[in-house]
């Protein structure tokens, strides 16, 4: 097929390959415009742009799409179909009608639960089982259109980047599946109950709330993992805690239980495995210590 691929983090890059792969026609890539990012604050281009110019592939970085040139230029390219992934655009209905089978997408939730935009954060932090991609047939609706494809996978113990990784290899290799039937399957429309929303997270979201139970503030640990870190603040310095244990130890929610870093919950108590002051490397909390000092006792809050 002749396609366009929207997309721009390191989640749509797996998708993009394995439409390469495929043999599919990728007529160009759109993306995000490049950002400045770094201490020199250079512009840097998108994991989907910098993966196009490996691969030879025409990029487009318009900041919108709807501008009628653009429009005009997407719909000149003959497009069978759009595909996208995490793309961070909205699409207006001259793109979503241009393509002769329409716009499709890759969504990292289970449909119609956690539409939006942190559905892997939001899944992770409300305690599901299970997770899952689906390939999604666009509308105008965030997220509401139907479905030709859905597949499942347990959470457990994951951390958001390692689900993120596990969806996005799913998601391409699914996508591939859809559009060999593409023209001769029903997309199955989203049912109406169940249905909820993944807002954006907040930064300050991953300020740790020890007065949640000991499982809540894990999976603070591990929904904000990698980014942007789930901290606590001590001596006027955020910690991050990037793995966690759960222990049956109590006491007052926030306070240092012992000298392996154990922390008071509402209910039981997390045990740090891996931490990271600022600038430096993740390590283990007995490392931290030997230079950075938090005693039995101590009451750990967030930086005002």
């Amino acid at each position: 097929m002749r396609l366009a691929f929207m997309g721009t983090p390191d989640f749509a890059v797996p998708t993009l390959d394995a439409l390469a792969a495929a043999g599919h026609e990728i007529a160009a890539v759109y993306t995000q415009p490049p950002r400045r990012a770094g201490r020199g604050k250079a512009l840097s281009p998108s994991p989907v742009h910098r993966r196009a110019e490996r691969g030879g592939i025409a990029v487009r970085t318009p900041a919108s799409l709807r501008d009628p040139a653009e429009q005009a230029a997407f719909a000149a390219l003959g497009l069978d179909a759009a595909i996208v992934a995490a793309y961070g655009l909205i699409l207006p209905e001259p793109i979503l009608s241009a393509p002769r089978h329409g716009c499709l997408n890759v969504h990292a939730s289970l449909l119609p639960r956690w539409r939006g935009a942190a559905p892997i954060q939001r899944a992770v932090l409300a305690g599901d089982e299970t997770t899952g991609v689906c390939i999604m047939a666009m509308e105008r609706g965030l997220d509401t259109g139907p479905v030709f494809a859905r597949r499942e996978t347990v959470i457990d113990r994951k951390t958001a980047g390692e689900l993120t990784a596990e969806l996005a290899a799913m998601g391409g290799a699914l996508m591939v599946q859809v559009l060999e039937r593409l023209g001769t399957i029903v997309p199955e429309p989203q049912p109406e109950d169940g249905v909820t929303y993944a807002s954006k997270i907040d930064k300050s979201e991953a300020r740790l709330d020890f007065s949640q139970g000991a499982e809540a503030v894990e999976r603070q640990v591990r929904a904000f993992n990698p980014a942007p870190g789930a901290w606590f603040e001590h001596a006027g310095e955020r910690i991050r805690i990037l793995a966690a244990e759960l222990s049956d130890l109590g006491g007052s929610p926030g306070t240092v239980l012992d000298h392996g870093l154990t922390i008071a919950c509402g209910e039981g108590s997390i045990v740090p495995t891996l931490v990271q002051r600022a600038g430096r490397a993740p390590m283990r909390p007995d490392e931290l210590l030997r230079g950075f000092v938090i005693p039995v006792g101590a009451a750990l809050g967030p930086a005002a």
